[in-house]
């Protein structure tokens, strides 16, 4: 039975209460999604989404994989392997102020845009492995993928290392840890390379 006194309207001059407020949504920002302005703000964003690599819609680390085994072939024939050393530990250092610039300014601990590790990482790989064919090249490129794609293991313990919560400020310590992944799976593909090269060496396949 509906209550009269809550049906008697109200009296001259007093207001008319105002309907209880639905609870507001929790609101979530959305991370940016990086484009070509947003590269040319800053020489931090060139390098770390590796001078535009990094803006493919799809699979970026995949499509910065191919720019750093391309950019090898093409540095590897003034480089020695002297300079080679020096050209990756430069690279990293930088990269390490790249990728933690942009990661903040993209408000996201480990951007996918951010191919500069993967760049690094192939070089590393490469520097290491050659001299050696257009096959093994192409194997330590899809064995590196694997690895830094389905992260088994060490690649697993080392990409969550260093990642914040959502909405935490990125740092330099974030900043190394998207280098730090790519490292790990640069070293777990050597060691499946070399184990493959002694096999075919043992049977005479090499």
């Amino acid at each position: 039975m509906t209550d009269p006194l809550m049906t008697l309207p109200p009296e001259d001059g007093e207001p008319l209460a105002p309907p209880p407020a639905a609870p507001e949504a929790p609101t979530r920002r959305a991370p940016k999604r990086p484009g070509f302005l947003f590269m040319a703000r800053h020489p931090a964003h060139w390098i770390a989404l590796g001078f535009g690599s990094g803006l493919s819609p799809k699979a970026p680390g995949t499509v910065g994989s191919l720019w750093g085994w391309a950019s090898f072939l093409v540095l590897n024939a003034w480089l020695t392997p002297l300079q080679w050393a020096g050209v990756i530990g430069v690279s990293l250092l930088i990269g390490w102020w790249a990728a933690t610039v942009t990661a903040r300014h993209l408000g996201i601990c480990d951007p996918g845009a951010v191919v500069w590790d993967e760049i690094v990482a192939v070089w590393l790989i490469l520097w290491l492995l050659m001299p050696v064919g257009f096959w093994w090249q192409l194997a330590a490129f899809g064995v590196f993928r694997y690895f830094d794609a389905a992260k088994p293991g060490p690649v697993r313990w080392a990409d969550g290392l260093f990642k914040t919560a959502p909405g935490e400020t990125v740092g330099a310590r974030q900043g190394f840890g998207i280098l730090f992944d790519d490292l790990v799976a640069a070293g777990c593909t050597l060691v499946v390379l070399a184990v493959a090269r002694a096999i075919s060496l043992a049977t005479g396949m090499a």
